[in-house]
């Protein structure tokens, strides 16, 4: 089976080179051959260089891509367009993977029945949540890119998220690529390219698994350890879930084009937000405040339809 990893980066040249260092040495069965396309969304650091060194010390492994529209959807569309593997799988370059990650990650498809895998995104080693967050939910971590659904594999019924995921290449030929109205990009941090894809092929009814054996683990810079990044990822968030879903079907009312509901959604959190008794509850609360205000914001940017 041939995989080709596809990493997409934009002006991150020192984290990509600790990336595609943890990805050189990897460790894959016999059955598998593999390489790395790397796809640069129009850096202005010295990302090209980088990659260029990896290929002259690992020949055949590594490749340079360049993708001048800006976008990672872009990007994605553009590794994915380049590569003639069997398999895809698709890293990011704020991470660094287990020497086992893509044999772990893409053998699962060497037999039938799935036709995606998604694997385990753990926090660096290092990382201690500040005491505001609240870590219990199920995608409490979500803004810094974490996806643990345990130890045990499973069929998976939800996307996987997009730094860990792997799909054999006739998923795109037959259901399209990643949608260029979501993906962040400079100006806009609006995401759900990953979520998107992996709900269209499941609703679909492809299968896919979870793989806790395939391993990367996620750098978290300290300003994404801020009240105001997590605001402001689950406000885009919630715009993203307008684009991709649509609006609800509960939806009877509308007030000036959002749906009525949201609005007294948004009046019942604002009241438990001031009534929460502790300040991670109070936070919490906020966070809703936030989504919920992200979703009435992008109903007024594209009006009821």
């Amino acid at each position: 089976m041939q995989v080709t990893a596809i990493l997409c980066t934009y002006n991150r040249s020192r984290s990509l080179e600790k990336a595609l260092q943890s990805l050189s040495v990897s460790r894959v069965p016999d059955v598998i051959s593999w390489k790395v396309i790397v796809v640069d969304n129009n850096s202005k650091d010295d990302t090209r260089q980088v990659v260029e060194r990896f290929a002259a010390e690992h020949p055949g492994k590594f490749s340079y891509l360049f993708e001048p529209r800006q976008g990672k959807s872009f990007a994605l569309n553009a590794g994915i367009q380049a590569a003639d593997a069997d398999v895809l799988a698709f890293v990011d370059d704020d991470v660094e993977v287990a020497a086992d990650w893509l044999g772990n990650l893409t053998s699962p498809l060497l037999g039938a029945g799935f036709c995606g895998v998604g694997g385990r995104i753990l926090p660096e080693a290092e990382f201690t949540p500040p005491q505001w967050m609240d870590t219990a939910g199920r995608y409490a971590l979500a803004p810094l890119a974490i996806f643990d659904l345990g130890s045990e594999p499973r069929e998976l019924h939800e996307a996987p998220f997009g730094t860990n995921m792997a799909f054999r290449r006739q998923v795109f030929d037959q259901y399209g690529g990643f949608r260029t109205d979501l993906g962040p990009r400079p100006g806009s941090e609006i995401r759900n390219e990953d979520a998107e894809f992996g709900t269209r092929i499941l609703e679909a009814g492809e299968k896919l698994w979870y793989e806790p054996r395939a391993v990367v683990y996620h750098s978290i810079p300290r300003e994404r350890l801020s009240k105001r990044y997590f605001l402001a990822w689950w406000f885009d968030k919630a715009r993203a879930d307008i684009r991709q879903y649509g609006l609800p079907a509960e939806a009877k009312f509308y007030i000036f084009g959002v749906p009525g509901f949201l609005l007294l959604r948004l009046a019942a959190w604002i009241v438990r937000w001031l009534l929460a008794g502790t300040p991670r509850r109070r936070f919490s609360c906020r966070l809703k405040v936030w989504s919920v205000t992200g979703a009435i914001r992008e109903c007024l940017a594209h009006g009821k339809g």
